[in-house]
């Protein structure tokens, strides 16, 4: 099963203080959406990036990346991304309730993408 990961918090009850944090690797089903609702912002653009390269091994031509609406910051971030990617044939607003709340991203097939690495 393919996933990606993201470090988390761990305390061993063992331990005292504020130096028991370890980081523990979540690992997260790849589908065609993704909510960025559960990451914290900072971590917002390492998460689609690494989303992306997953959603692109398993073939996905189409996903979602639900950013909410708030003040635009987190679309922002998900739009530079998809606009620097060369495997993202088109991105824009999801077409249904969601709207600008939610980005959905057309993704080239495998050779299309590696196509245009060759030549850029």
């Amino acid at each position: 099963m393919a996933s990606i990961h993201d470090p988390i918090p761990d305390r061993d009850p063992d331990r005292d203080g504020d130096d028991a944090a370890d980081e523990t690797t979540v690992s997260l089903a790849v589908t065609d959406t993704l909510d960025l609702h559960v990451f914290a912002p900072r971590d917002v653009a390492a998460v689609v990036r690494a989303y992306l390269d997953e959603a692109c091994a398993q073939g996905l031509r189409r996903v979602r990346l639900i950013h909410g609406k708030g003040r635009g910051v987190q679309r922002r971030t998900v739009r530079t991304l998809l606009e620097r990617d060369p495997r993202v044939v088109a991105y824009g607003d999801a077409p249904d309730a969601a709207a600008w709340g939610a980005t959905v991203a057309e993704l080239a097939a495998d050779d299309a993408a590696a196509d245009d690495r060759d030549d850029g």
